[in-house]
């Protein structure tokens, strides 16, 4: 994998930063917020026009058919800005259908591409937690379809959304079902977050999915929790990233005994520290991308990028705030933007402890002797 961004990835990244550093303004973010909707239309709108939607699509089903590198660049900006639209559980959505659905299932692909048709992910349980092997949601066979009962929460944009995506057990296995957002049987509240976004807690009462909206295995569920964990870690990597940048542009001008604050080392430490979480965290979800648009194997290389994302982009914005000072905890300021999102990111697609645990279930289960370069007796 090339770490730097190639040609054409450079020219979406600068196009994209271009558009949303005019488009989509801390003020806008805000009216979000106080919105009832909790997302910007109008936004999503020209993100639609723009291609944005359609980018990564397979071209028989209305996209341009690039490398998935391409919406890792993406997300990265949609992060720097907070963009209040449901790109990530449209994309992640959007690219599990392209992969594993029946052509039945991707006919709603060029509606996604066009902007028409929105995708939520429920797959976080009503505990919060995110893993294959805590599904609680129960799906029974009944006739042609299945009826599904329980309930998932943290369902990102789900108001916004035309569709729904659901991890489920189906025979004891998993299994996702695609249906439509205002199912018979399907009801949401809206949960108040720290992120002051668009979330919601579902309730599942006897929603009937025909049997041919059903993609069932264990392998579509986990490529679709990869995806997500990657893309959300690309988003809180270009969060921490311009929370850094507007840190160490406020140390510059904060003036306290007769310098600036980014004169001390303390602060300067503090900067590196903040600038190494960041394009670590970009690194590591530009791999795991890569490796997915590849088809490779990406579980770990997922798990790696959104544990470090979650522990390092939230550290890079907590600090920007105490650069900041008291004024950085106002809500009148802007910069306490960047670490409610980030704050809130973090816990959902997986905590850092979720995805440590994965990282660590693989590496015992590699063969050959293990080393802990520790004593086990004292001297």
């Amino acid at each position: 994998m090339d770490v730097l961004p190639d040609e054409d990835e450079a020219a979406i990244q600068a196009t994209a930063e271009d558009f949303l550093a005019a488009e989509c303004t801390p003020a806008l973010v805000r009216a979000a917020e106080r919105d009832a909707a909790r997302w910007s239309p109008a936004l999503f709108a020209r993100i639609a026009e723009l291609g944005w939607l359609r980018l990564c699509l397979p071209e028989e089903d209305g996209g341009d058919g690039l490398p998935l590198t391409h919406l890792a660049v993406l997300f990265d900006v949609l992060g720097r800005h907070l963009a209040p639209v449901p790109m990530h559980g449209t994309m992640v959505g959007a690219i599990t259908l392209a992969r594993c659905g029946t052509p039945a299932q991707r006919a709603i692909l060029p509606a996604v591409g066009r902007g028409e048709a929105r995708i939520a992910l429920a797959i976080q349980e009503a505990d919060g937690s995110w893993s294959a092997d805590a599904l609680a949601l129960r799906g029974r066979r009944e006739g042609d379809g299945i009826i599904l009962d329980g309930a998932k929460s943290f369902v990102d944009g789900f108001r916004e959304s035309t569709h729904a995506i659901a991890a489920f057990l189906l025979d004891g296995a998993p299994a996702l079902a695609l249906l439509e957002s205002d199912a018979p049987g399907l009801s949401a509240t809206d949960l108040v977050t720290t992120a002051k976004d668009s979330s919601a807690s579902l309730v599942f009462d006897g929603v009937r999915v025909p049997a041919s909206r059903i993609i069932a295995g264990a392998a579509p569920l986990r490529l679709l929790m990869d995806l997500a964990a990657a893309f959300l870690a690309a988003q809180m990597a270009g969060a921490a990233r311009r929370a850094t940048e507007r840190a160490a542009d406020y140390a510059k001008d904060r003036v306290a005994f007769g310098q600036p604050i980014g004169a001390f080392q303390a602060i300067q430490h503090m900067a590196a520290d903040m600038l190494i979480g960041a394009e670590g965290a970009q690194l590591l979800a530009r791999e795991a991308i890569w490796r997915l648009g590849e088809g490779l194997p990406a579980t770990v290389e997922a798990a790696q990028a959104k544990a470090f994302a979650n522990e390092k982009c939230l550290a890079a914005c907590r600090s920007a705030q105490q650069i900041h000072g008291g004024i950085g905890f106002i809500e009148v300021h802007d910069q306490q933007l960047w670490y409610r999102r980030v704050a809130a990111w973090a816990h959902r697609c997986g905590t850092a402890r979720e995805h440590r645990r994965t990282v660590a279930a693989a590496l015992l289960d590699q063969q050959g002797p293990v080393r802990l370069d520790v004593p086990l007796v004292a001297e």
